[in-house]
């Protein structure tokens, strides 16, 4: 089962070693989630990130970054709903229904599905399908390989997502809670976390 880290919204200085340690470690795919920053920060990110990285990495915004650091591809969202004119790649999007699951599957290489439980980086932003959904989904074909579970996983519930079919599980709260920028000095705990992520979704 994939899975995907999603960058917090705000850039800080010691993002880029982080993100370099979790690649090594085994991270997927990095999908880099800045909005209402400039791009020049998502520029200078991606030079900081040794560049045998990059086509695991995908862009939520800026999508001229996909070619220019040869990415692995773009994120469709409510802010960026289209690909650029005659963009050809790597496409994937965000969905918040089981109903635009089925209506963007097919012309994505993966979906996320939000919230699939309470979420741990937003406030009061809590699950929307109760577990008889997600398995009759599963057992319907609307969930499968294609579909990436999204909101409030951890190691608690990610063997629910396996159980549920998900293609794979995209984290943010949950690693990212594990570093606290202003006060933290290392990031031990940032990786343990995620070794225990990986192995479960193994």
């Amino acid at each position: 089962m994939k899975l995907i880290l999603i960058t917090t919204p705000t850039y800080f200085v010691e993002e880029d070693k982080i993100i370099t340690a979790l690649f090594e470690e085994g991270l997927d795919i990095l999908h880099l989630r800045k909005p209402h920053t400039a791009p020049m920060f998502a520029e200078r990110l991606l030079t900081l990130i040794p560049e045998q990285y990059h086509k695991r990495i995908v862009v939520h915004g800026h999508f001229y970054l996909k070619e220019e650091y040869r990415l692995k591809g773009i994120h469709l969202n409510g802010r960026n709903p289209f690909p650029p004119d005659g963009y050809k790649g790597h496409i994937s999007c965000s969905c918040h229904s089981l109903n635009e699951v089925k209506e963007r599957k097919s012309g994505c290489d993966y979906v996320f599905l939000s919230p699939v439980f309470d979420s741990i980086s937003k406030l009061n932003y809590n699950s929307a399908y109760t577990a008889e959904a997600l398995r009759a989904a599963s057992k319907s074909g609307i969930i499968d390989r294609k579909v990436i579970a999204l909101g409030g996983i951890d190691e608690d519930n990610l063997p629910e997502v396996k159980d549920y079919g998900f293609g794979g599980a995209a984290v943010l709260g949950a690693v990212w809670s594990k570093f606290n920028p202003c006060t933290d000095r290392d990031y031990r705990n940032v990786i343990t976390h995620f070794r225990k992520l990986r192995d479960i979704a193994d």
